[in-house]
């Protein structure tokens, strides 16, 4: 049996810079209504480098948490961008690294019971070291550090990001 829910109805409630929240009204398999309440997001990238046995990451305020996070390098498709060229982009603005060439590793739904969010996970490779170029709205450091602390910094809960912990896992158990 496939489980497909139809939309009757879609009312744009919050158009914002990066986010559009929506409310459908929906027909449910069954037949019954229900209500989906939608966050629309243009999507990320987010791109895992690998330098002499350390791995880039970046720590940065988060607002919704109220605190600083740990987290690869990432950011938001512009329009008309190529996730690709967007984890290059991205890289390179936050870790002044330019990457020759990506390997897509994944893509992942972070929260897909509410957010219609893809981020698209690359591996950076043929690196050049260039100079960062921080977003006007942007503070954050960065640091290389050693493959197996990034470990036990995910099992200590220092790391909590999803969308690092799932591809530094993805490259620290090969």
């Amino acid at each position: 049996m496939r489980f497909k829910e139809k939309t009757v109805k879609s009312e744009v409630i919050y158009k914002g810079r990066i986010i559009t929240v929506k409310k459908d009204d929906i027909v449910l398999p069954n037949g019954n209504s229900a209500i989906r309440e939608v966050v629309h997001h243009s999507g990320g990238s987010a791109i895992l480098c690998e330098m002499d046995g350390k791995i880039l990451m970046v720590k940065q305020f988060r607002y919704p948490y109220a605190e600083e996070l740990w987290e690869i390098p990432a950011g938001k498709l512009n329009e008309g961008e190529s996730p690709e060229l967007t984890a290059i982009r991205e890289l390179e603005e936050e870790g002044g690294i330019k990457a020759k060439r990506v390997e897509k590793l994944f893509e992942i739904y972070p929260t897909p019971a509410y957010n219609d969010e893809i981020i698209r996970i690359y591996q950076a490779f043929d690196l050049e070291k260039t100079q960062k170029h921080l977003d006007e709205d942007e503070f954050l450091t960065s640091e290389w550090i050693e493959k197996e602390k990034l470990k036990d910094m995910i099992y200590s809960g220092e790391i909590k990001d999803a969308k690092t912990v799932i591809a530094l896992l993805a490259v620290l158990d090969k």
